[in-house]
C-alpha cells in the first residue's frame, strides 16, 4: 500500500527544491537592486565630498547656485548677486561643473 522507503527518499530533496528557489531570488535581487543602488550610493557620496568653493550646483528642490561656504553639514549658495541661502550638504543633488 503506502511504501515508506519512497517516501523518506523523495523527502530529503524536497528541502533543497524549497530552498533553491530563494537563494536564487536573492541573488537575482543583489544583483539587480541591491548592488546598483550601493554604486549609485557610493558615487553621490564621493561628489559630495568633492564640492569646493566655486562649484556651480543644483539642489533637489531644482535651485541652482554657487557655493560661496561649504563646511562638513551646511552648503551656503550663491543664487544671484544679494541672495545667499543656506542648504544642508545632502540636499546638493549635481554639480553643474564640467
Amino acid at each position: 500500500m503506502f511504501d515508506i522507503a519512497a517516501a523518506q527518499t523523495t523527502g530529503s530533496g524536497g528541502i533543497l527544491g524549497l530552498i533553491l528557489p530563494f537563494v536564487l531570488m536573492f541573488v537575482i535581487f543583489y544583483f539587480l537592486l541591491i548592488r546598483p543602488q550601493q554604486k549609485k550610493q557610493k558615487t553621490r557620496t564621493a561628489m559630495l565630498n568633492a564640492l569646493k568653493k566655486g562649484d556651480k550646483v543644483v539642489t533637489i528642490g531644482g535651485l541652482h547656485g554657487t557655493i560661496v561656504e561649504i563646511t562638513d553639514d551646511v552648503v551656503v549658495l550663491k543664487v544671484n548677486d544679494v541672495t545667499k541661502l543656506t542648504f544642508d550638504r545632502s540636499s546638493i543633488s549635481h554639480s553643474t561643473n564640467e
